[in-house]
């Protein structure tokens, strides 16, 4: 999850344009919908002058979630292969063994070929 973390991290810049209020955007829906899907922006919605909501168009919205599970998953592969160089491995029939035990599972019967 260290993508996660990244995000958290970072504070989303807003670029001025994309920041109304939640009265302009409820006044001129069709307008900023037309907006957020040509543009791909997330629009920044205050009240009372504060953050309080992001709209943001469906593709766009979907695009950044599929970008950051492709970013964790690479992450969670390179952590993988760290571990493997450094000789972290945990043989296969080890684990199964242990989460078997864990989870009160009996083990396999293996048939003849």
């Amino acid at each position: 999850m260290l993508a996660w973390n990244f995000m958290l991290k970072e504070q989303p810049m807003f670029d001025p344009k994309d920041v109304h209020s939640l009265s302009d955007f409820q006044r001129s829906a069709k307008a900023h919908v037309k907006r957020l899907r040509r543009t791909g922006r997330a629009e920044l919605l205050t009240v009372n002058g504060k953050s309080a909501v992001i709209v943001q168009d469906a593709e766009a919205y979907a695009k950044m979630i599929g970008d950051l599970e492709r970013q964790c998953t690479i992450e969670a592969v390179q952590v993988g292969i760290e571990q493997m160089e450094a000789g972290k491995l945990i043989p296969l029939h080890q684990v199964e063994r242990e989460l078997r035990a864990k989870y009160g599972m009996k083990s396999r019967t293996r048939k003849s070929a």
